[in-house]
């Protein structure tokens, strides 16, 4: 049984993996710069972690877990409405973008760029995360397309799969200008694309709020 001392040794090492990868990438992460963004040493690193590929995949599922605990209490969750749940999480996704680039991008998606062809497990492991996410999204984009758009030729998975493509390419463009701009705006577009996938009855559109 872990103690609490340890299970805190444990979170720091998970925390600092995260935020260090973000930042510069699974290659030119060490084992030392993780254990000095955490403040613990080497040999507590390996009493919990036989390598770094195995606090890699520990990681992920920390990041995932968290992930699921953030959008699951977003405001707009809750919407009764699917195709509000869709668009709220569009926004909520761009209201992220405010933050530092490290703290806004994608654990997963920053490791599976660098190592889909050599780290097997590690790629696996991304790939399970990034899925159950889509597969989150594709919940409410199947209740929406039955209320709204049920003769629509799209499947919802494709969407969810599309909607996540978009976002990555933010991530990736974000980083290449060092500037979220291009993030919020291609969001935006994905906003209005989702919008008319999905759209409102004749009688709701005509008394519904502009939104640019």
């Amino acid at each position: 049984m872990k103690t609490p001392r340890s299970a805190a040794t444990r979170t720091k090492l998970l925390d600092a993996a995260r935020d260090v990868i973000r930042a510069q990438g699974y290659s030119a992460t060490s084992v030392d710069d993780i254990c000095a963004a955490a403040g613990v040493t080497k040999g507590s690193f390996f009493h919990h972690f036989p390598s770094k590929e195995q606090l890699g995949i520990a990681a992920i599922e920390q990041f995932n877990e968290a992930a699921s605990a953030i959008f699951g209490s977003a405001p707009y969750s809750s919407n009764p409405d699917p195709r509000e749940r869709v668009l709220g999480y569009v926004d909520f996704r761009i209201s992220l973008l405010t933050r530092e680039i490290a703290q806004f991008t994608c654990l997963l998606g920053t490791l599976v760029q660098e190592i889909y062809a050599t780290h097997p497990e590690l790629r696996a492991a991304c790939d399970q995360g990034m899925t159950e996410h889509v597969a989150d999204l594709t919940r409410d984009l199947e209740a929406a397309k039955q209320r709204y758009a049920p003769a629509a030729p799209w499947s919802a998975e494709s969407v969810g799969y599309f909607m996540q493509t978009v976002l990555q390419g933010g991530f990736i463009f974000a980083k290449t200008k060092q500037d979220p701009r291009v993030a919020v705006e291609s969001l935006g577009h994905l906003r209005r694309y989702l919008a008319m996938l999905l759209p409102l009855p004749e009688h709701v559109r005509e008394t519904a709020p502009c939104r640019t």
